[in-house]
């Protein structure tokens, strides 16, 4: 009979906390590249979906504790939305690489498995996660690479201070340099499958067409589409990621 941690490999034994980088929806501070598409309301209710899905999904996780790290100005609007279902942290420092930094100083410790994961990929299969648990069985670290040369996730069994150091966070450079910083720091780091975040009109309009087909994958979002997938359906592909 399988047990409960889902795989051969012994999980339970090690306690494991996904972490979200996350801010608070107000309009102009998420999902920015999208503002040149969409209209502001439209922007900060995607972003709020969005969160809420990835909470979801992270939640439905067995034996996985579930955080949110956020900007300290952003804190308490966090806990006011999701404060009851899931722990709200400050990161100390400004901007995503400082964020970073905080998620493991403030959650890793012995035999403790952390993962710092975007917030706006709640339609990545809850098995890529179960997979960067699985990585971290056997690897420093864990690193969820995206198509445009970023990552969506990150972790590691340890903190490590200058791992975030100049890594280009939000460049097509972004998962190079960490890979690079990982070698300097001398860490394992095993990969998992890439996947898309959703940061321009590309990525909607790929998201819109696979929430029409599976709406369950993220169900808020879905009913997002409801309202915005007309303006959506307008929206001209663009040619890069910038």
């Amino acid at each position: 009979m399988q047990s409960s941690c889902e795989t051969t490999i012994d999980l339970c034994d090690r306690k494991r906390t996904l972490v979200i980088m996350a801010k608070a929806p107000r309009a102009g501070m998420v999902k920015t590249r999208l503002s040149q598409s969409l209209p502001s309301p439209a922007v900060t209710a995607l972003y709020r979906c969005l969160l809420e899905d990835t909470i979801s999904l992270a939640r439905s996780l067995r034996g996985v504790e579930v955080a949110v790290m956020c900007p300290a100005s952003d804190i308490d609007a966090l806990e006011r939305l999701h404060g009851k279902t899931v722990q709200v942290v400050a990161q100390k420092g400004d901007g995503l690489a400082a964020g970073l930094t905080s998620v493991f100083a403030q959650f890793a410790a012995i035999e403790r498995h952390v993962i710092a994961f975007n917030s706006d990929s709640p339609h990545l299969p809850g098995s890529v996660l179960k997979s960067a648990f699985r990585i971290l069985t056997v690897h420093d670290m864990v690193v969820g690479p995206t198509h445009d040369g970023g990552y969506y996730l990150v972790g590691a069994r340890a903190a490590h201070k200058t791992l975030f150091e100049n890594d280009g966070l939000g460049t097509s450079s972004a998962l190079e340099r960490l890979l690079a910083r990982a070698r300097v720091l001398k860490l394992s780091a095993g990969l998992t499958a890439p996947f898309y975040d959703i940061d321009v009109a590309d990525d909607l309009i790929r998201l819109a067409r696979e929430l029409q087909l599976e709406p369950a994958k993220a169900q808020r979002t879905a009913g997002w589409f409801s309202k915005w997938g007309q303006t959506v359906a307008k929206l001209k592909p663009s040619t890069t990621k910038l």
